[in-house]
């Protein structure tokens, strides 16, 4: 199956809609309740789940529960000491404005994750992950997972499974999170009591430096690392992807310079172009290469496919450029897709490293009935590498194969080659 990620969708009153206002409705900017009913069930035709983004370690200071700006009447926590969403969140003159708020935003007060009414309207009966998931979503993802308490997190899965096993949860985490410490502890939101799995970003970091010029030897270390550290079932489903909401657009960080602390001015101006633009595509096509086969679902950002480019919030979230001449990835990430649809190897078969020095990746992914053989050669010259299987076969510079055989066979099932 397919899947959809879409950033918040709840009420709220700011474009990126992390500051929510109403947790059970569709923002009118984006319809309705109904229509959204009506997106996942024609989704799910095409066997397309959608997931969504649980922001629930903070609500907007402008809505329903907090209400500071008087947008709801007279009640909310703000302005009623009596209002049931009162005890959600920490008020006190230590803190600026009068209560805790998320990295010190006034317009995002922190709620506690603690609060048994707080737990329940999000993960009890009829409450918002029941809600959702019984309105036709496949899934949440968990806004900073790393924020929120391992045991809030737990009650979250048992709401998403009570609904159906098949109904996942996704976390966002930066790092390793199997290592990651929080609340003065070891995190346990991947020992299977919580998290289904987690967005990748040590992969996509590890992938981006090394079609930049990183050596090879320590890109797929630090992807090794993370693939003796996962729990295969979360293996197999973390959430690839070399571009997100949160980070610069993949081909800024391939063909551009860093912003080191450059304001938006500076940030706004930039567009690469010429060689440099040209090369970085090259390499763009590289780095989706490596992340459609390693452990892991893939994970297009929308632009990414006509190669937009960035810098972090706001300006890797512009409207997609639906008048773009970039054309020349689709063909490819459409290549690529399809055989993660055709190959079972791609899914959960075994990931062996055959070669891995300087500018030159050469992997396998062996399955039960075929299995993908991928180089990626980063140097500027032909090589000729030797297969698996004692065939040669030769990589363009800046450029991949990918080789699908089946098991116990000789010849070819797929061939790919990409200049």
């Amino acid at each position: 199956m397919d899947f959809i990620y879409l950033n918040p969708i709840f009420e709220a009153h700011s474009n990126h809609r992390y500051n929510t206002a109403d947790y059970l409705n569709v923002d009118p900017l984006l319809g309705t309740n109904e229509d959204f009913e009506a997106l996942c069930t024609a989704a799910q035709k095409y066997g397309i789940g959608i997931v969504l983004d649980g922001v629930f370690s903070h609500t907007g200071s402008d809505s329903r529960y907090f209400n500071r700006e008087g947008r709801y009447g007279e009640g909310g926590a703000y302005r009623d000491p009596n209002s049931p969403y009162r005890c959600w969140y920490d008020f006190g003159p230590q803190y600026k404005g009068g209560y805790r708020s998320w990295w010190g935003f006034e317009t995002l007060p922190e709620v506690d994750e603690e609060t048994p009414s707080y737990v329940e309207f999000i993960t009890g009966p009829g409450g918002v992950i029941d809600t959702w998931l019984r309105r036709g979503a496949a899934g949440f993802r968990l806004d900073v997972a790393d924020e929120l308490p391992d045991e809030f997190i737990e009650k979250v899965r048992a709401a998403v499974k009570r609904v159906s096993p098949e109904k996942f949860l996704l976390g966002e985490v930066w790092e390793d999170a199997t290592t990651k410490f929080g609340f003065n502890k070891r995190r346990t939101y991947l020992l299977g009591k919580g998290l289904d799995s987690v967005m990748n970003y040590p992969f996509k970091n590890a992938v981006l430096d090394f079609v930049k010029g990183k050596p090879a030897e320590q890109a797929m270390t630090e992807i090794l690392t993370i693939c003796e550290h996962y729990p295969a079932p979360a293996m197999d489903t973390a959430l690839n992807f070399l571009s997100t909401h949160d980070t610069e657009r993949a081909l800024t960080v391939i063909a551009d310079e860093p912003a080191n602390g450059r304001g938006r001015a500076w940030q706004s101006g930039r567009c690469v172009t010429g060689d440099a633009y040209e090369e970085g595509l090259l390499r763009l096509r590289m780095a989706f290469a490596i992340i459609y086969t390693l452990p892991g679902v893939p994970c297009l950002y929308y632009g990414d496919e006509i190669a937009m480019q960035g810098y972090r919030d706001p300006f890797n979230r512009a409207f997609f450029r639906w008048d773009a001449h970039e054309q020349r990835l689709r063909p490819v990430l459409a290549q690529l897709a399809q055989l993660r649809h055709t190959c079972e190897a791609f899914r959960t078969g075994q990931l062996r490293v055959l070669r891995a020095e300087d500018g030159i990746l050469h992997y396998q992914r062996v399955g039960k009935v075929e299995t993908a053989e991928i180089i990626v050669n980063r140097t500027e010259h032909i090589i000729v590498e030797t297969l698996a299987s004692g065939k040669s076969t030769e990589v363009n510079p800046m450029g991949f194969t990918i080789v699908v055989e089946e098991v116990g066979h000789n010849p070819n099932h797929s061939y790919y080659d990409y200049v």
